[in-house]
């Protein structure tokens, strides 16, 4: 394989494919994965860069209210949805076509997350993430160090909201800076709409699910699940990296892409709602219990309903005013717990037989098999 010179230095992300003896899964995620991240944060410093210094020379405050958008960028992060896309423009285009034309697009993905992230912890009201304050509560802090006057936590939101809203522009700048031709740019264009399209839209069921609960089902959680994530986190992502390719719309690999997107998209969403319940916050980034605090009709919430018997389904009730750990308890008793595991392994299995007959390059196939699972069975 070609070595490809990232803007400018010598980051390879097409290194080696596994040798004799590797585990194919294991050589390829570990070969691979480190060396585009490197790549794409690298891409996302020095862009970011020179839009803080021109922020900052509009007023001196300013140099520090685009540092706080940078810094929700560049703080952490598995940038999945860039190596979604990576992975979907590489199968398409195989292991000799170089990065760097379409490096700013994969980049201008984890701007559109940071946007979605800081938007969402503030209709969440979360207090963490990635271990850290989350961006309104950072905020807020600053408020209160500065003496300045008002409320706090008004503020820490409403610059919250702003953040949000400068890295989905910075997103748009960015991805205008990929190098291809100009009709497959705005083919791009459309698949990247229709992304941030289906986003808010998820994003709204998840908000009227939390203030409806009553007339939720399971089938509308898995509606929030595949527009919410499964879209933005691996389904449009990988059809994003195949519109870079310029692969036409009804081509197989896109029929493949869609159904192993929207799979593995649900999958990932489900593990999401078990480790927001079960998962250790020392790998989460966030606090244990917050959907069943807040009463979130997440699948795994639906399924208990469903599931549990009337003397449950009382306990669910009466638990519900109290600790989150009894609620967390009945949802193993119940069942939903295990059926919700069942549910993400039919889910990959799904996804590994649309690859299966996909035209796809193959080593991206190796790759795409290990990130179903790396994406699904994850602890953080």
């Amino acid at each position: 394989m070609a070595n490809d010179a990232v803007a400018g230095n010598a980051t390879r992300v097409a290194p080696r494919g596994p040798g004799d003896g590797d585990d194919p899964v294991r050589a390829v995620l570990a070969a691979y994965t480190h060396d585009l991240i490197t790549a794409v944060d690298e891409t996302l410093a020095t862009f970011l860069t020179a839009e803080v210094d021109s922020l900052a020379e509009i007023d001196f405050s300013m140099g520090r209210f685009a540092a706080a958008a940078r810094e929700a960028v560049l703080v952490g992060g598995k940038r999945i949805r860039s190596t979604f896309a990576y992975w979907g423009w590489r199968g398409a285009v195989g292991g000799t076509e170089a990065l760097p034309p379409v490096l700013p697009a994969l980049a201008a993905l984890e701007l559109l997350h940071t946007f979605a992230l800081v938007h969402d912890d503030v209709m969440d009201a979360s207090t963490t993430r990635r271990g850290r304050p989350t961006a309104h509560v950072a905020l807020a802090e600053q408020h209160i160090a500065a003496g300045h006057r008002g409320d706090p936590g008004r503020f820490g939101e409403a610059v919250a909201v702003l953040i949000g809203d400068l890295c989905m522009v910075w997103a748009d700048r960015l991805l205008a800076q990929a190098t291809v031709p100009s009709a497959r740019l705005f083919e791009v264009r459309r698949c990247y709409d229709q992304m941030r399209v289906e986003t808010v839209a998820g994003q709204y069921l998840d908000v009227l699910g939390e203030n409806d609960p009553a007339s939720w089902s399971v089938d509308r959680a898995l509606r929030v699940a595949r527009y919410k994530t499964a879209s933005y986190t691996v389904q449009r992502p990988l059809l994003f990296g195949a519109c870079l390719a310029g692969v036409p719309v009804d081509d197989a690999l896109v029929t493949a892409y869609t159904r192993y997107g929207l799979a593995v998209g649900e999958a990932f969403q489900l593990r999401d709602d078990l480790l927001g319940v079960y998962g250790d916050p020392a790998d989460t980034g966030k606090p244990a219990g917050d959907d069943l605090r807040t009463g979130k009709p997440t699948t795994l919430l639906m399924l208990a309903r469903e599931l549990a018997t009337p003397a449950q389904l009382r306990a669910m009730e009466r638990a519900g005013d109290g600790p989150v750990d009894r609620l967390a308890e009945l949802a193993v008793e119940t069942g939903a717990v295990a059926r919700v595991e069942r549910m993400i392994a039919e889910r990959v299995s799904d996804a590994l037989a649309a690859l299966d007959a996909a035209p796809v390059d193959r080593t991206a196939r190796t790759a795409l098999t290990g990130l179903a699972t790396a994406a699904t069975n994850r602890r953080a």
